[in-house]
């Protein structure tokens, strides 16, 4: 391909053509991806009564949660498998034993617990029909 000028001078010209093609390529990717990444599996709906007093949480039946940084997860003090169904059962068998579905749930976290076990957690209860859910630090000991 003749591309002009003297002899044993080198071309320094950048052709941008496959350059543009590669963006053009990514653009069409974001375009088809970016909806899908929007998506939220967690809803979340907002109380619909206002200002109502907190329920004392040491009263009537609950369920206590701790995910403690050993990715371990306990529902009223027996350790469960950190997967979804496991944690859905056991807390359907804590309602059993209540004897009433709409209890609350305490969520012990610890601050080195990993995320994915927390939110397991969350969405079990979500999938139980928890309405009450409250998200607590755990009490160092001493």
């Amino acid at each position: 391909m003749a591309m002009g000028g003297k002899a044993g001078e080198s071309f320094t010209e950048i052709n941008v053509t496959p350059l543009t093609d590669v963006f053009l390529v990514l653009l069409v990717i974001m375009i088809l991806i970016a909806p899908l990444v929007n998506q939220t599996v967690l809803k979340v709906d907002p109380p619909s009564q206002g200002a109502a007093k907190p329920s004392d949480p040491d009263k009537g039946p609950k369920i206590d949660v701790q995910v403690t940084d050993t990715q371990q997860i306990r529902i009223n003090g027996t350790i469960v498998n950190p997967t979804t169904d496991d944690i859905a059962k056991a807390i359907t068998a804590e309602q059993q034993k209540a004897g009433k579905e709409d209890i609350p749930l305490n969520l012990q976290s610890d601050p080195d617990a990993l995320q994915k076990n927390v939110v397991a957690v969350m969405d079990a209860a979500a999938g139980c029909k928890i309405k009450q859910l409250r998200v607590l630090p755990i009490k160092p000991t001493k």
